[in-house]
């Protein structure tokens, strides 16, 4: 059994992370003079402190999980979202999450399932263990946190294809293999559409992401084409 996941992450979103922020934020230390400083602290701190914000978004103590794509072997992907209301209903998704794997899981029994995902071990699945811990969301007993790029449990597109010292863009490495990439949306986008109201164009973007990873998955381990698509009941968003 085969599971594809990935999740889309927004910011921090307590106002004290970005004020705790730019405390840390100060002008070049070439930039020594007063009247120098208050002019970088008007025209280019503001800039500093939002780029720097915006980058909690990988941080998993800070960050949040907005939507989760996830496809079970060669079945639809779903996205889990809760829509305008992802902030507050965070747990609700991981759990909404761990119940679907666990399910899936229990139809198997004795097969032990393979997580796929493009920087899967280092971004994922570490993100959702951390928020799971900090909202206190037991995980499913199937997911294999502490993998490394070897294991069995898991299949990293990235690792499997860059390494473990370099990396590769999962629409870079789809183009390669001649398949189709990113359209609209990518990554750096999705707070900016979360934050505008479109958060359903991100869960779109996230399946789509699910979408490419499993063919990549595919190309990678010189799998045949599925016959069929399974349709699975998904969760709406």
């Amino acid at each position: 059994m085969k599971i594809v996941i990935d999740i889309e992450t927004c910011p921090a979103q307590d106002p004290a992370v970005k004020e705790a922020i730019a405390a840390t934020i100060a002008p070049p230390g070439n930039i020594t003079k007063s009247d120098s400083i208050d002019l970088w602290n008007a025209e280019k701190k503001p800039a500093a402190v939002e780029d720097a914000w915006r980058r909690t978004s990988f941080d998993g103590s800070r960050g949040h999980i907005c939507v989760i794509g996830v496809a079970v072997d060669d079945a639809t992907p779903i996205a889990l979202c809760a829509g305008a209301h992802w902030l507050e209903n965070e747990a609700y998704v991981l759990t909404q999450l761990f119940g679907l794997i666990d399910d899936e899981c229990a139809k198997h029994p004795n097969v032990r399932p393979t997580f796929i995902g493009h920087n899967v071990i280092d971004f994922d699945l570490r993100f959702i263990f951390q928020r799971a811990v900090i909202l206190g969301v037991t995980p499913s007993r199937h997911i294999p946190f502490a993998a490394r790029p070897w294991d069995n449990a898991v299949y990293d597109t990235m690792t499997r294809w860059a390494g473990t010292k370099d990396r590769i863009k999962l629409d870079s490495l789809a183009k390669a293999l001649g398949l189709s990439g990113k359209g609209d949306i990518d990554g750096s986008m999705v707070w900016d559409y979360v934050n505008s109201g479109r958060i359903d164009q991100v869960a779109q973007y996230c399946c789509d992401d699910v979408s490419m990873t499993r063919d990549v998955h595919r190309r990678m381990t010189f799998a045949p084409e599925p016959i069929l698509e399974v349709e699975h009941d998904g969760i709406p968003f």
